[in-house]
């Protein structure tokens, strides 16, 4: 493609684009859980949304120092291949294709069903029956299978279909995101909640609480699920006009807009609800209570709609990821995953495979972290500790950008990287002191994948 053709976008449109590809449904999903680690230390929360927004920034900035270096790097793999070489650009590819993406969606398709059956059972009263778990109920197991299957067909089916959906989720996930930081702020404000909310101790309860020992730490964990998706901004390099200016400007304003909206909104819920109540339902209930049972309610479905939409994003990306291993003769059975669909124009092969192994990490977090029915060894929060191993494999990048780019600048080969190196530790610490053995088990799981995609790869020249 030529150059005039590929550099499109100006300032404005990158940062959109930078904001857009990270604000998804974690901010939803993971609000609840950094009150329930802090035990609804509210301080104690804005200062893991601070500081994980500072690594986001910091790594941020790095890997477009990469962007800008190697033109041609457009996504994790690449960049891989780029600082470290072709195996371990496999390897990531192996990683993100069977652990990463598959496990962020049976996450995130699982927080979609269950925000819509939060609407469902606050709309039609009575309507599931007596007694049904809204969390662990038949219902939203249900509803999370056919979402996924949804999903599914949308980007193997149909991906210009994919593709609106995309755009129509984008513009609505911002909507609850605005009116919760704009009214639960003035109404907190007014009523004395924020006050009485962040100046009154933590929570303490009798069931035992991952945060209890390091509620900092584990909190700083969850906003990883939340910024997560940073990564795959640094890859618009080649589409803006200017870039060696307008990126580093694009992904430090656009990051700046991402940290202020999570604050803003996990504040905001703090002004619409007690403690005791966002610690029991969650965000849900300050919708309720600030715009009432039919608007909070409509704005709940519109967080089920958001969540959707970042679930799309990712089966975009992990249908295509044995595709894109096996375009290139590597991984499992190549001849099989790099066959194309000749109507539809999609990796079919590689899309059920993305199907299969997202709904396999769907029960198993299902069992493991909703039902509670798997508990000990081998159980794993898969939604947080896939996201931290992406921190542990940026490291051999970081230092091979480091020690080879003599051509960069101090500032661009040392302190950046040096910075986003630090970040990655205290991450990678961070998780071990909150999740414990649980770290254990995940890297026993993790290694004895990575060993059998290495395996499948021997065969192949």
């Amino acid at each position: 493609m030529s150059e005039k053709l590929v550099r499109k976008y100006g300032l404005f449109t990158a940062i959109c684009m930078v904001v857009g590809i990270v604000i998804g449904s974690g901010v939803f999903f993971k609000a609840r859980d950094i009150l329930l680690l802090t035990r609804g230390d509210l301080p104690t929360g804005v200062a893991a949304w601070l500081i994980g927004g500072l690594i986001m920034l910091v790594s941020l900035l790095t890997f477009s120092f990469m962007g800008q270096k190697y033109e041609r790097v457009n996504g994790l793999v690449d960049y891989a291949e780029a600082t470290v070489g072709p195996k371990y650009g496999y390897l990531m590819g192996w990683f993100v294709g069977v652990i990463y993406f598959p496990a962020m969606n049976g996450v995130l398709v699982w927080v979609s069903a269950m925000y819509t059956m939060i609407f469902i059972t606050s709309a039609f009263p009575g309507f599931l029956g007596e007694g049904v778990d809204v969390v662990a109920g038949a219902p939203t197991i249900a509803l999370t299978l056919f979402y996924m299957c949804m999903l599914y067909g949308l980007n193997t089916l149909s991906p210009k279909l994919a593709g609106k959906f995309q755009t129509t989720t984008t513009v609505i996930k911002m909507i609850p995101l605005a009116l919760m930081a704009v009214v639960g702020i003035a109404a907190g404000l007014i009523g004395g909640m924020l006050q009485t909310n962040f100046t009154t101790p933590a929570i303490m309860m009798n069931s035992y609480n991952p945060g209890d020992d390091a509620p900092l730490l584990a909190s700083v964990c969850a906003t990883a699920f939340a910024y997560e998706g940073w990564i795959i901004a640094t890859s618009i390099n080649s589409e803006i006009k200017d870039s060696k200016k307008n990126l580093p400007r694009a992904l430090i304003a656009g990051g700046l807009i991402i940290v202020a909206v999570y604050l803003l909104y996990f504040v905001g819920v703090a002004g619409g609800a007690t403690k005791e109540e966002l610690l029991t339902y969650g965000s849900a209930r300050a919708f309720t209570n600030l715009f009432g049972n039919v608007f909070g309610n409509i704005l709940n479905l519109f967080v089920a709609i958001s969540c959707l939409g970042t679930t799309n994003g990712l089966m975009l990306g992990c249908t295509r990821c044995m595709y894109s291993m096996a375009s290139r003769g590597r991984g499992p059975a190549p001849m099989t995953y790099c066959q194309v669909d000749r109507k539809t124009n999609m990796p079919g092969n590689s899309g059920i495979f993305a199907l299969m192994v997202s709904t396999a990490w769907f029960l198993y977090y299902y069992v493991t972290n909703i039902s509670g029915i798997w508990t000990g060894i081998f159980a794993f929060d898969s939604s947080e500790l896939p996201i931290i191993t992406l921190y542990l494999m940026y490291l051999p990048m970081l230092i091979q950008w480091m020690r080879k780019e003599k051509d960069q600048n101090f500032v661009r080969r040392f302190l950046m990287p040096g910075l986003s190196l630090c970040g990655c530790l205290f991450m990678l610490f961070a998780s071990v002191r909150a999740h414990k053995m649980d770290c254990l088990w995940y890297l026993i799981v993790y290694g004895v994948i990575m060993i059998i995609g290495v395996l499948a790869d021997r065969k192949n020249k």
